[in-house]
């Protein structure tokens, strides 16, 4: 027996019906989604910085910089 919490409210999830057990599914899948995003992002994010310091470090030192 599982439950979820909504609003506050404790749910049984073997009494859901079927159509509410097929949105909870959905949720979960979108949340599951929604992480995976995240993480490409901070992939992402992580490489754009080192190909950002990489071109940093290509570049001529020039006066203002010093």
């Amino acid at each position: 027996m599982s439950k979820i919490t909504i609003d506050n409210v404790d749910y049984d999830t073997d009494n859901l019906s079927e159509l509410a057990a097929q949105q909870l599914m959905m949720l979960n899948k979108t949340d599951q989604e929604i992480d995976r995003l995240n993480n490409q992002l901070a992939i992402t994010q992580t490489a754009r910085n080192i190909y950002s310091n990489a071109l940093k470090a290509c570049l001529p030192v020039s006066e203002n910089t010093i």
